[in-house]
This record gives structure tokens, C-alpha cells and sequence, in this order.
């Protein structure tokens, strides 16, 4: 509804046609209108719409009648309602730029950004200035995935509209996830390529664990030995591991390498000279790991640039909402929940943020303010999977077993593919005695177990039951699992050890 409250302004009520009517029905429809006019201006939107309905009945053909009865359900928020009003209104009149507007920010009410695309793309063709037809555009892209189009739209916006928190925020969202996508690309096209290294290796800089990251760069190093970006990377990684003088010899065999050959285009070029909208652009039709690894990190600092830009502007929301991201991806979940709180403050009952801070709550293992605001999720959003999943499973924590199950079963009816949720079903139902209830679940849960406890479970599952050789097999691979979990973390700690060039 923040969207059709904005688009009020836009929109003139009472002009339609009264010919073919008597003298005294004209009269009557008049006041008829005058009185929807009143009634919208004042808010009394049940009021309009009964209103509008006997208009419309009157004159089912007048587009500017079916406009103010579709609006009048949107400010009432019914946009279920106002959407057929809406199209009926463009049909009639194809241009009706207002009606346009609302019935894209009708869909969008509904959950359907598929849907608005096409009523928003004709505002903006008709009034490329419009801001919030083009904001409405960028959202609804963004939520579709179709990043380089959400990015496009938030980016025409940052030259109308520079000071609004919302428009920085969608714009490096767009840019972050068009960055993942070029990393997931590498790792479907060439798992092994050192380039997905150097990206993995960039992540961990950015969460300050420089071991792991010094050691997959020495990886990389080894497969591309004349890349001296990644001599000035170990440097780095050096200086903030206190070891100064190491980061000097590495300096040093970075300038013994040849520079990058500039003479033509090249995409370590560009990004060295900071264009960064060449790189993407040109390597759209090079389906190399290359070329997506320059992409992702001219998308990353594309992303952090929108970012910055966000920082400079007085606190908002997304200010909140973008810190309590960084905190997360680095597991500091506390001071992700500080940063949502304070987001709340600034926007209460924002639904998106709740949820949010919900999860970040659970994360940091606040079982006690987690469950009230869980439930009180719930009783708004009912069929939702993730909140089903995340209550019960936070009641299973607090030792509610029985009161967990019906939640995570609801879990799982809405989404089966959520293995956590199968996991934890599986788990209270063996924590309350019924073994074989468990079994399936804890089976479809198993691709999950990275420490083996989930096969420890279901090793406890088949005991319980009676099927002790399933026991022994599963007691086995749990044994296993934890050996080979022991020998990869004594390899890696061998490994990631900081040493000298």
C-alpha cells in the first residue's frame, strides 16, 4: 500500500460522460461523484467504494470511474479487488497513466512483480520522469532475480533522485548479486579454476580470516605464476598479519612480473583503470572463468560504491538493514539483531525487517526473544515454511518438543525440499520416543550432516526401532565422518599457516 498512497497525488476523480442520461440522473451522478471526491479525500475509502460501485453500474463504460473504483479498494487494501477495476480502466482507455501506475503497484501488493512489469514499463515509456513508476520497476525486477535490469532502473535513479536511502540500497543489492552470479558461473563451468580460488580467497579478506585466504591464493598462485595482482594480495595479506618486511619481498617479485599488456583491451585493464561498467559490458559475450572473475569483482566494487554512497546519507533503514548484513555474513549475529532493532525504529511493523530479525535472533541462539516475535509472524503469514521451520525448531531448542512438532511438520508439508526442517523433525520425534516417525526424515536430511551427527541420530533411530544392522552401518559412517572431519581440520590447520614468500 506505501507504493498506491504515493501514486494518490497523480489522480483526478469526477470527469466521465453523463450523455444518454435524463437531466435528473445527470444531477444525480454528479453528486454521486462529488461525494466520492469527499470521501477519498478524507479517507473514508469503504465509503468511496460503495460510491464508486453505482457509478460504475451506471456507466460501466467511463475509465476514469473504473480508475477512482480501483483506487478506492487499493487505499482500502483490497488490491485483489482493484486490480479487475484497474484493467477494465485500461482497456477502455489504453494510456490512463494513472490507472497504469496503480495496477503495477496493485500486482506488486500481491506478491506478483511478474505481473506489474508490463503496466509499469508503459508509465515510464509515457513519462520517463516518473520516479515512482521506475522505483516500483527496480523492485520488481530486483525481486524477480533480473538484476542487470533492476540495476539499470536504480541507476537512472541515482541521477533524479540522489539523496533516497532506497534507491543506493537496491542498486548494490542488484550489483552484489549480479557479482555471485558471475562466481557461481566459474564453479559451474570450471570448479577448479584458480579464478574461483582468488573469489573465495576476496570473500574471506572480507570476513578478516587471512590465513585461509593467504593459503588459497598460494593455490592459485601455483596454476597463474605471472599474475602479479596476486603477489600484491599476499603483500596485503602481510601487512595485516604484522609482517612487513614479508610484504616487501612480495612487493618486489609483483614488480619483477611483467605488467598486464594494456596496448589492447583487456579486462584486468580495465578494472586496473577502474571501469568498471567496460568490464561488464564487454565481458558478456566471454564465457571464460577470466572473464567472469573480472566481471565479479567489477560487480563487487560496483556494489561497494552504492554502498558508500548509502553511508554518506543521513541513518535510514537501509543504512540498518545493509550493516546488519555485513554483521551476519561475518556470524556476528548479536550486533546484526542491534542493527535490525534500530531499523525498527525507523520503520515499524515492517514485515521484511521482523523476519529478519527474527532469524538473526535465532542465529545468535536467543531462543527467549526469538519465539514471541516468531509467533507473532505467524499469525500473519500462516503457510510460510521458513517462519514454520524457525518456531519450531526454536521451541525443540527450549526443550517444547511436543509443541515443536506440529510446527515443523508444517514446515515440511509447505517446502519437503527444507532439509533443516526434515533434520529437526526427525530429531524430536526420536527425542519423544517415536523411532520409526524419525527415520524418514532424518533420511532426507542426511546430504546436510557435515559433522555426522545427523547419521549418529538416525544411527539411534534404527537401534530404537529394532533395525539394529542399519544401526551398526549408520554408526559406522558417523564414525567415519568425524575421522575424516578430524583429519581435514589437522590438514587445514597445517595449511593456512602464514608463512614466509
Amino acid at each position: 500500500m506505501f507504493e498506491t498512497k504515493r501514486v494518490f497525488t497523480y489522480l483526478i476523480f469526477g470527469a466521465f460522460l453523463i450523455s444518454g442520461f435524463s437531466h435528473a440522473q445527470s444531477e444525480d451522478l454528479a453528486e454521486k461523484s462529488r461525494r466520492g471526491k469527499e470521501a477519498m479525500a478524507a479517507q473514508r475509502y469503504d465509503e468511496a467504494i460503495s460510491i464508486y460501485s453505482e457509478l460504475v453500474r451506471a456507466l460501466p463504460n467511463e475509465a476514469g470511474l473504473r480508475l477512482n473504483l480501483g483506487l478506492a479498494y487499493s487505499m482500502a487494501d483490497q488490491p485483489q479487488k482493484a486490480i479487475p477495476q484497474l484493467e477494465a480502466a485500461v482497456k477502455l482507455q489504453p494510456n490512463l497513466v494513472p490507472a497504469l501506475l496503480v495496477l503495477g503497484s496493485s500486482h506488486l501488493d500481491l506478491g506478483a512483480p511478474g505481473k506489474a512489469i508490463g503496466p509499469l514499463q508503459k508509465v515510464i515509456a509515457a513519462q520517463p520522469g516518473n520516479k515512482d513508476a521506475r522505483h516500483m520497476l527496480a523492485d520488481a525486477f530486483l525481486s524477480l532475480e533480473r538484476y542487470e535490469q533492476a540495476a539499470a532502473q536504480f541507476q537512472a535513479l541515482t541521477q533524479v533522485d540522489s539523496q533516497n536511502p532506497r534507491i543506493w540500497y537496491g542498486l548494490g543489492r542488484s550489483y552484489e548479486a549480479l557479482s555471485n552470479r558471475s562466481f557461481d558461473q566459474i564453479e559451474r563451468t570450471d570448479p577448479e579454476s584458480p579464478y574461483l580460488m582468488l573469489l573465495a580467497a576476496e570473500v574471506l579478506i572480507q570476513k578478516k580470516r587471512y590465513s585461509n585466504a593467504f593459503s588459497l591464493y598460494r593455490q592459485a598462485l601455483n596454476k597463474l605464476p605471472k599474475a602479479r595482482f596476486i603477489h600484491e594480495a599476499l603483500a596485503e595479506i602481510y601487512r595485516k598479519t604484522g609482517h612487513p618486511d614479508w610484504a616487501v619481498q612480495e612487493e618486489n617479485k609483483a614488480r619483477q612480473l611483467a605488467p598486464p599488456d594494456c596496448s589492447t583491451p583487456a579486462l584486468e585493464c580495465s578494472f586496473l583503470a577502474g571501469r568498471d561498467q567496460d568490464i561488464v559490458a564487454g565481458a558478456k559475450n566471454i564465457k571464460t572463468a577470466a572473464a567472469y572473475y573480472w566481471s565479479a569483482r567489477a560487480y563487487n566494487r560496483l556494489a561497494l560504491q552504492s554502498f558508500s554512497h548509502l553511508g554518506q546519507l543521513p541513518p535510514s533503514v537501509e543504512q540498518h538493514e545493509l550493516t546488519a548484513e555485513i554483521h551476519s555474513a561475518q556470524g556476528r549475529y548479536p550486533e546484526a539483531v542491534r542493527e535490525l532493532r534500530e531499523a525498527l525504529k525507523l520503520s515499524p511493523g515492517e514485515l521484511s525487517i521482523q523476519k529478519r530479525l527474527a532469524e538473526a535472533l535465532y542465529q545468535s541462539l536467543d531462543l527467549q526473544a526469538a519465539q514471541p516475535l516468531l509467533e507473532d509472524l505467524l499469525k500473519r503469514e500462516r503457510g510460510s515454511a521458513e517462519l514454520n521451520f524457525l518456531y519450531g525448531d526454536t521451541l525443540l531448542q527450549s526443550q517444547q518438543v511436543e509443541k515443536a512438532i506440529p510446527y515443523l511438520r508444517e514446515a515440511v508439508k509447505y517446502d519437503p525440499r527444507l532439509l533443516p526442517a526434515q533434520a529437526s523433525l526427525g530429531r524430536a520425534y526420536l527425542q519423544i520416543g517415536k523411532a520409526q516417525d524419525a527415520i524418514p526424515y532424518l533420511k532426507d536430511a542426511l546430504r546436510t550432516d557435515t559433522d555426522g551427527s545427523l547419521h549418529y541420530q538416525l544411527a539411534r533411530a534404527y537401534q530404537s526401532a529394532g533395525q539394529a544392522e542399519l544401526s551398526k552401518q549408520m554408526m559406522q559412517k558417523y564414525q567415519e565422518i568425524q575421522k575424516s572431519a578430524e583429519a581435514e581440520r589437522q590438514k587445514l590447520e597445517q595449511e593456512i599457516q602464514i608463512t614466509p614468500p
